[in-house]
């Protein structure tokens, strides 16, 4: 199962790359496009509505908490006009969240950790602000589908008298987010663009819904809820300098 979403991935990747190199034929490119890489700390925040989630039932209480992940993938930045530029690209992104539990009136606590995978394709329409001649300022917004490949989950005291599960259960497999980013950015001719910025990503649907559940051998108690998933984020971009050969591409609107 795994082999066919890397298949996906690498698919798509291959997919901007021959977009870009496209978007560089013919020397009468006016507003040139560009590839990159980038790589994201994604931070979750109290502020997008992803805090800590508790359920409870029968006394047996769970909490899921989002913590600190990672994004990484490719980026195309394709030329509109001088100042507007529309950005896609593909991405891993790894969300890694803890658990902790316990049964009311008893000994049994346990805590965990469970790690969610998305791959996703940002449709960003984006704007330069232009701070000097180096130096640009640049925002943008737009929509991300995201694609979940599967379910995840983790037990506590596996084949023993007592067992607690956690599942993450996803409902759609395809999914659509709210994607913002704000940035600044240094542009040099042979060294290429390196951007400094932040992103926020809102799901527009939960990303997974929570299963917690415990169990002996003649009793079942468990509960249930939506993880939003939305998270706020550290950006680090860089893109290639435009070149053909050893000549030059033609100046477009970083240079």
């Amino acid at each position: 199962m795994m082999r066919s979403f890397n298949r996906i991935f690498l698919i798509c990747l291959c997919f901007s790359i021959s977009f870009y190199s496209y978007c560089q034929l013919g020397d009468e490119k006016k507003f040139p496009s560009y590839f990159g890489v980038q790589a994201k700390v994604v931070i979750p925040s109290n502020v997008t509505g992803n805090g800590p989630i508790t359920v409870s039932k029968n006394g047996f209480t769970s909490t899921i908490t989002q913590n600190i992940g990672y994004s990484f993938g490719g980026t195309v930045r394709a030329g509109i006009t001088k100042l507007i530029a529309f950005e896609t690209g593909i991405n891993f992104t790894q969300r890694n969240f803890s658990i902790q539990m316990d049964l009311a009136d008893s000994n049994i606590t346990g805590t965990n950790t469970m790690g969610f995978i998305q791959y996703d394709i940002p449709l960003n329409a984006l704007i330069y602000i232009k701070l000097s001649k180096r130096w640009f300022a640049n925002a943008s917004i737009g929509m991300a589908v995201g694609f979940k490949p599967t379910n995840i989950g983790v037990i506590n005291y596996p084949g023993g008298l007592h067992t607690i599960t956690h599942t993450g259960y996803v409902k759609s497999k395809i999914g659509l987010d709210i994607n913002g980013n704000f940035g600044v950015e240094y542009r040099t001719k042979k060294s290429g663009i390196f951007n400094l910025g932040g992103s926020v990503r809102i799901p527009l649907q939960p990303l997974f819904q929570y299963i917690a559940a415990y169990s002996n051998q003649s009793y079942r108690t468990g509960a249930i809820a939506d993880v939003n998933g939305s998270y706020l984020s550290l950006d680090l971009k860089y893109f290639l300098p435009l070149k053909r050969g050893n000549a030059e591409i033609k100046k477009g609107p970083i240079e």
